[in-house]
C-alpha cells in the first residue's frame, strides 16, 4: 500500500476509483482501513518543504465521499462522531493528491451556524447546510433568540476534538474555521431577507451583524483559544464578498463587522478572513452617461476601486495574499501586492476548474490548467524571492499555502490535478537567495 503515498500513484488510484475500477476499489479500501487503523500516522507528521512551492487542498468533502462509497458512512456520522478516523481520513486524502502541506477543513459554515440552534439538513452524501425554509431568526425576534452557544458540547466540541486529533497527527496549530458575521447571518435569517435589508435597512443589518459577533462568534473564540493557546481562527465569509454584495456594501458591512468584532482584543492578530471573493467586479464599467467617459483603472459602479478594495481585504487577513480562483484579477496584481506588503502570497485553484462535470474538452483544459500553473509558480516564486522565503510562516502555521485547491471531491478531474501537482513540483524551485 505504501506505493499509493507516492506521487503521483495516489492520484492514478483514486482516478481508476472514480472510474469505477473494482480492484482500485478494493486497493483504497485496504489502505483506508489501514489508514484508520494508524498504520500511516508517522506520514502525516512530514513537514512541509522550505525550499520549494508548498500545494494545500480542501479535501473534507473527498473524504466524505471516500467513506460513503467504501463503508456506506453518511453525511451526519462522518462529520460528528469519530474525530480521530476525520482526521487520518482527511490527512490521507490530501497525501493521495499530492499535497505538500496539510490543511485540515470541515463544513463550518454548517457547523458555525448549527452551533446557534439553526435547524440543519444532513444529505447522506454531502455536506451539511442549514435549513433554507426555517431560519432561526427574523427581523421581530433576533434580539432574544441569538444567544451564546454552550462551547462544551454539540459542534463547538465536535471541531475541538478534531483539531486536537489533527494536531497530534500533523503538529500543525489548531485552526477553527467559523463562519464570518455576514455569512452567518446569511444562514440563520436567510440570504434573500438579508439581502433586502442591506439594500432598504442597512442600519439594521449592521446591528444584527454586531449582535452575531458579541454573543456567537466572539465567545466562540476565545473558548476556542482558552483550549488551544496557540490557536489561529480562520473566518469564512463568501457571502459578504464583492460578488455577492458589491464592494461598498462588502466594506460597511462585512468587513465592519469583522473589524468591530476584533477591535481592541488581544487575539486579533490570531484572526484573518482570507476567503472574500470577485475582487474583478470593481473594475465593472459604469452605466449610463459616464460609462462613454475616460475610464480610470478600477473604476466601480459603487466608487471602490480595486486597490482599496485590496487595502480592505489586508486589513482582516494580514499574514498572506490570497488570490481566489473567483477573483479573476491578474496573478501579477496580487503578487506586487504582496511584496508591496512584504506577505507570502497564495493562489487558488478554483473547483470549476478541475469539476468533470465541467470540461468541455480535456486537451484544452489540460492546456489551459498548465498555463495556470506556470503563472501561479511564477508570481509565488517572484514574491520569496523579492521577501525572502517565508520559511517559518508558510512552512509552519495551519493556512493554505502556496497553490491552494478550494475544493477537491469525488466528481474532480484528478487528471488535471496531476498536471497542476506535477507543475509545481518541476518548477517551484526556490532558490537559495530567496
Amino acid at each position: 500500500m505504501t506505493d499509493y503515498l507516492e506521487f503521483p500513484a495516489g492520484l492514478h488510484l483514486l482516478s481508476r476509483w472514480q472510474s469505477g475500477d473494482a480492484e482500485a476499489k478494493q486497493a483504497l479500501r485496504t489502505l483506508i482501513d489501514d489508514t484508520i487503523a494508524g498504520h500511516y500516522d508517522a506520514r502525516f507528521a512530514e513537514p512541509a518543504p522550505t525550499n520549494h512551492v508548498h500545494t494545500t487542498a480542501s479535501v473534507h468533502m473527498l473524504g466524505l465521499d471516500i467513506l460513503n462509497e467504501l463503508y456506506g458512512v453518511k453525511s451526519a456520522e462522518y462529520y460528528k462522531t469519530d474525530p480521530k478516523r476525520y482526521a487520518r481520513v482527511n490527512l490521507m486524502a490530501s497525501y493521495l493528491l499530492g499535497t505538500t502541506k496539510q490543511y485540515t477543513t470541515w463544513a463550518l459554515y454548517a457547523f458555525t451556524c448549527e452551533a446557534t440552534g439553526q435547524k440543519m439538513m444532513y444529505p447522506d452524501k454531502f455536506p451539511p447546510g442549514s435549513d433554507p425554509d426555517s431560519p432561526l431568526v427574523n427581523k421581530q425576534n433576533w434580539r432574544s433568540v441569538i444567544t451564546t452557544p454552550d462551547f462544551t458540547t454539540g459542534t463547538p466540541k465536535v471541531i475541538n476534538d478534531m483539531l486536537r486529533e489533527s494536531q497530534k497527527l500533523s503538529g500543525m496549530q489548531p485552526l477553527l474555521q467559523l463562519t464570518a458575521p455576514y455569512s452567518l447571518a446569511a444562514d440563520i435569517y436567510g440570504q434573500e431577507p438579508l439581502l433586502a435589508d442591506v439594500l432598504h435597512d442597512p442600519d439594521h443589518v449592521n446591528e444584527l451583524l454586531d449582535c452575531i459577533a458579541d454573543r456567537v462568534l466572539a465567545p466562540w473564540i476565545e473558548h476556542f483559544l482558552g483550549e488551544f493557546p496557540d490557536g489561529w481562527i480562520e473566518l469564512s465569509d463568501a457571502s459578504g464578498s464583492p460578488f455577492f454584495i458589491g464592494p461598498e456594501n462588502c466594506k460597511n458591512m462585512a468587513i465592519r463587522s469583522i473589524q468591530y468584532m476584533v477591535k481592541d482584543k488581544p487575539w486579533a492578530d490570531r484572526v484573518f478572513d482570507c476567503n472574500y471573493r470577485g475582487d474583478y467586479v470593481t473594475q465593472a464599467q459604469k452605466k449610463g452617461r459616464s460609462s462613454r467617459r475616460q475610464k480610470t483603472a478600477g473604476d466601480t459602479p459603487e466608487g471602490i476601486n480595486l486597490s482599496e478594495l485590496t487595502d480592505l481585504k489586508y486589513d482582516v487577513c494580514r499574514d498572506f495574499m490570497m488570490r481566489l480562483d473567483a477573483d479573476k484579477v491578474p496573478v501579477e496584481f496580487y503578487a506586487d501586492q504582496s511584496i508591496a506588503r512584504g506577505i507570502p502570497l497564495t493562489l487558488g485553484v478554483g473547483s470549476p476548474r478541475i469539476d468533470s462535470n465541467s470540461i468541455a474538452d480535456l486537451e484544452i483544459a489540460r492546456q489551459e490548467i498548465q498555463e495556470m500553473a506556470l503563472d501561479f509558480v511564477t508570481g509565488i516564486k517572484r514574491v520569496c524571492t523579492e521577501i525572502g522565503n517565508p520559511d517559518e510562516t508558510m512552512n509552519n502555521e495551519p493556512w493554505p499555502s502556496h497553490v491552494y485547491f478550494e475544493d477537491v471531491n469525488a466528481r474532480s478531474q484528478f487528471g488535471l490535478i496531476e498536471l497542476i501537482m506535477q507543475t509545481v513540483r518541476d518548477n517551484g524551485a526556490l532558490t537559495q537567495s530567496a
